[in-house]
């Protein structure tokens, strides 16, 4: 993933949130878990920071959107308790696996701060801007 790129999806992912009114910390990792871009909106408490990265950390290390990890890892899943691999992991939405357009993947984001839901949407509303770069 190239920095212009997660420079882009972090400015869309902080616009959408304002424009919710809302607060968040936004993790962007690329295809190696490796952090590309980070952003904390005024008043969002410290511990959300870790949150947002261990978002992505499960988007990015598992191939799969972090609401669907949830899947897995809830008490009745097929894998309850693999959120505590990996030097943690985080089993509930809003980390989102970025691909491109041929489905390779790119790295991943992780949104944190409001409600589940709207984690997931911001998350969404960001990953839409690699189709536009």
């Amino acid at each position: 993933m190239k920095l212009s790129s997660a420079l882009s999806m972090l400015d869309a992912a902080l616009a959408e949130a304002k424009r919710l009114e809302l607060q968040v910390c936004v993790t962007i990792l690329d295809a190696a878990a490796w952090p590309m871009a980070f952003a904390r909106m005024e008043g969002v408490p410290l511990g959300v920071i870790d949150v947002s990265r261990k978002k992505a950390r499960t988007a990015i290390l598992f191939h799969m959107d972090s609401a669907d990890f949830a899947v897995l890892g809830r008490p009745d899943g097929e894998a309850y308790t693999l959120e505590n691999t990996n030097d943690g992991l985080t089993s509930f939405g809003g980390g989102i696996l970025l691909r491109n357009t041929d489905g390779t993947v790119l790295g991943s984001i992780g949104v944190s701060g409001a409600a589940t839901p709207d984690d997931i949407a911001i998350a969404r509303v960001a990953a839409r801007t690699l189709a536009d770069i």
